[in-house]
């Protein structure tokens, strides 16, 4: 069995699938600390979709000279691992909020799940993407297609990968992208027309939860 695809298990308890439409970082960040410092052995595990206003964040142990010229943008320090990156209007951002114990994951078969789930994803509207060991995230001809940063406490993941559907991509360049000057972004809407992130994220959805090994509730 592929080692990024944890099998189900029937003690497992579905994961919840909830949609949050357009929030602010912050306050989506709080709610996560929170979920996670409140569940117990038995809360079902949940998959967060998010949209985000414009802003840059930077994980835990970041370099804050990757970030050039943020100008009005907001830039916020977050929990997660990795350096620099840039969220905004059209981009689909997945959060899952999982026991690591449970599923039997550890940090890089997550990565490697989430990443396989939007190369399986964009491989239906014709777009071959991949995935880097040294450099996580999902990528297309060499540029970044969706960004990755984790942090796991107690036990439990947060945060997540942020895919890049319909979106101005310009903010991208007042930033070195995680971490590496020069390199280049992409967005699903100039590689292949997708340009609606409902539609991204009904697709990406099951993928997710397949590469997760669980099921929607209810």
């Amino acid at each position: 069995m592929n080692a990024a695809t944890p099998a189900p298990s029937a003690e497992r308890p579905p994961i919840v699938v909830r949609d949050l439409g357009r929030r602010p970082l912050e306050e989506v960040w709080a709610e996560m600390r929170e979920f996670t410092d409140r569940r117990t052995s038995t809360t079902a595990d949940e998959l967060w979709l998010v949209e985000h206003p414009p802003v840059f964040t930077l994980g835990l142990k970041a370099d804050r000279a990757h970030v050039l010229a943020p100008g009005d943008i907001p830039v916020v320090q977050i929990d997660r691992g990795g350096q620099v990156t840039y969220h905004g209007p059209g981009q689909v951002v997945a959060y899952p909020l999982l026991d690591m114990r449970r599923l039997g994951l550890d940090v890089r078969r997550l990565v490697i799940a989430l990443e396989d789930a939007v190369i399986r994803t964009v491989a239906e509207y014709g777009v071959t993407a991949y995935g880097r060991r040294d450099a996580p995230g999902v990528y297309v001809d060499g540029k970044k297609l969706a960004a990755i940063g984790l942090r796991v406490r107690r036990n439990c993941s947060y945060h997540g990968i942020a895919i890049n559907v319909t979106m101005d991509l310009e903010p991208f360049r007042r930033i070195n992208p995680c971490g590496f000057a020069g390199l280049e972004v992409t967005q699903l809407s100039d590689l292949c027309g997708v340009d609606d992130p409902s539609r991204f994220r009904r697709d990406l959805t099951p993928k997710l939860l397949e590469a997760l090994g669980g099921a929607p509730a209810g």
